[in-house]
């Protein structure tokens, strides 16, 4: 007897579900809502500086290369350069002699 009064364990239960169009939670809808529409805008806005940040690094490549490309025609044209091929030994000599005088000039006694 006390099986025919309970309900099957295969029978579905129904519950009682508002409509698509009608809401039973306003509020939360509507924090939903603003948490959409924030999270919208700042993606909108971190799209926007990571572009700004993509193009200053393209300008900031193309001024280092031209820039590489001065420095090294500079370095290729320089009389520095051209007594340093001709003269290594004293080249080596002039720097190892200057390095000297800077630590000792640099060291604390």
């Amino acid at each position: 007897m006390a099986n025919s009064q309970t309900q099957p364990k295969n029978v579905a239960r129904t519950s009682k579900v508002a409509p698509s169009s009608e809401s039973t939670h306003p509020l939360a809808d509507k924090v939903k809502d603003t948490l959409h529409h924030s999270v919208d805008a700042l993606s909108e806005k971190a799209a926007a500086a990571e572009q700004g940040l993509r193009d200053s690094a393209t300008k900031g490549s193309e001024n280092f290369s031209k820039q590489k490309q001065q420095v090294e025609s500079k370095w290729n044209n320089s009389s520095i350069r051209q007594y340093a091929v001709e003269n290594p030994v004293k080249t080596a000599g002039i720097a190892f002699a200057a390095g000297a005088l800077l630590a000792s000039l640099l060291r604390k006694d």
